[in-house]
């Protein structure tokens, strides 16, 4: 079983390499972002209170975001592993999550950080926001708070995971070619 959390700040590409990692070795692709606008768009509950942090550029409380996520994994019980895209976003959450995990004996492979600098990603951003019409995606000053909150609350966790997990912590440049970031995953997979 390969199990990895792929994190990186919004429009560091973790949705791309995330595809093609699922691929390459048959995994689920979690993606708390993507479970969250499926709830928005079809209204539900939780939808709608994600919907009021999103909006706003926070992040969605660490109660709700684990409880959406381990109901997500618990649909999957005969999966070949997992990439966890985006999640976890904050200390909390990886103390969280990495109970939940050790309760399901499922093992934490690998962590790959994807490292994009702010100009790039805020350019990335807005051109998603047209082409995908995502609203997260179209107002520059919310694109930046969501790539500060990144910093303050996520980005801890490249040093959380890199002492945690010895030689499983990887961070790669994310400002290259689509193709050279997925040719380094599979050298860093293969291992597994």
């Amino acid at each position: 079983m390969i199990n990895i959390i792929l994190f990186g700040p919004p429009g560091s590409g973790k949705g791309t390499q995330a595809e093609f990692i699922i691929k390459q070795h048959a995994l689920i692709h979690i993606s708390t972002g993507d479970i969250f606008r499926k709830n928005i768009a079809q209204k539900t509950k939780l939808g709608k209170l994600a919907s009021e942090f999103m909006n706003k550029g926070e992040l969605v409380p660490d109660k709700l975001t684990i409880d959406l996520l381990e109901s997500e994994i618990d649909n999957y019980s005969d999966a070949n592993g997992f990439v966890f895209d985006g999640f976890p976003r904050t200390l909390a959450q990886a103390d969280a999550f990495k109970n939940f995990l050790n309760g399901k004996k499922i093992p934490l492979s690998a962590v790959i950080s994807l490292e994009v600098g702010e100009h790039e990603l805020v350019s990335r951003l807005l051109k998603r926001g047209i082409d995908s019409g995502r609203e997260d995606d179209k107002n520059t000053d919310i694109i930046r708070q969501r790539i500060q909150v990144y910093e303050k609350q996520t980005s801890i966790l490249k040093t959380y995971y890199s002492n945690n997990l010895e030689n499983n912590f990887f961070p790669i440049n994310g400002e290259r070619s689509i193709d050279i970031i997925s040719e380094d995953i599979m050298q860093i997979l293969s291992n597994y």
